[in-house]
């Protein structure tokens, strides 16, 4: 079969075991999502919630406030997350940032083309690809694919694209067997499989839905 067939039956096979969360419950305005994202950099699920929101219970999650914070204030806040005061400094900065370019708001990303939008959010300190893609992708529904190590790991494993692909590559090979309606939807099952069953260590083949259209469970 070919590969837009396989990868379009591995998506089936992923649907029928996990639920795709809904995208208006993810995404609020793109400048929480960026602060989250970056939270989220090298931190377990629940340590980045948790520090996202002692952050929010802090203060108020707009570029000005965050800006003219103490970074004591932000780290105190963020301590449960990996790499706290790194991504302490960096929020802070980000913050600055968006003021003094861009007028204190990230809505560029709505209206500029895609990739000025994306130049633009890469230009940040700690915004790399992901980070852009997941702004671009949950906020404005533009068509991207956002890769994190879940998706990289999946997608090299399902056989999808090469084991030697970097960021670029994944999300260039995704894009091209995947409809941009399915983008959100394909990052969020590749996610959940990487999480649950297709993990670093020992992948579970037998308990994989897409079992039977995976190169590595046979190899």
């Amino acid at each position: 079969m070919d590969e837009k067939t396989r990868a379009r039956l591995i998506l089936k096979a992923l649907e029928s075991r996990f639920e795709v969360p809904d995208l208006s419950e993810i995404a609020d305005d793109p400048f929480k999502v960026l602060v989250r994202t970056i939270i989220s950099q090298s931190t377990a699920g629940i340590n980045t919630r948790r520090a996202y929101e002692n952050l929010s219970r802090k203060m108020l999650l707009t570029p000005k406030s965050l800006a003219e914070a103490d970074v004591k204030e932000i780290e105190d806040a963020l301590f449960v997350a990996g790499l706290y005061r790194n991504k302490s400094r960096v929020i802070k900065k980000v913050s600055q940032m968006i003021i003094q370019e861009f007028n204190g708001s990230l809505d560029f990303i709505y209206s500029k083309p895609l990739k000025e939008a994306r130049k633009k959010l890469l230009s940040l300190p700690g915004v790399g690809p992901k980070t852009a893609d997941i702004v671009l992708l949950f906020c404005a529904k533009r068509p991207v694919l956002p890769v994190d190590t879940h998706v990289n790991r999946v997608s090299k494993r399902l056989g999808l694209v090469p084991p030697e692909a970097d960021y670029e590559k994944i999300r260039e090979v995704l894009q091209s067997l995947y409809l941009p309606k399915e983008y959100f939807k394909v990052h969020m099952l590749f996610i959940s499989l990487g999480r649950k069953i297709c993990r670093a260590g020992r992948p579970k083949h037998d308990e994989c839905p897409a079992n039977h259209l995976c190169p590595s469970s046979h190899a």
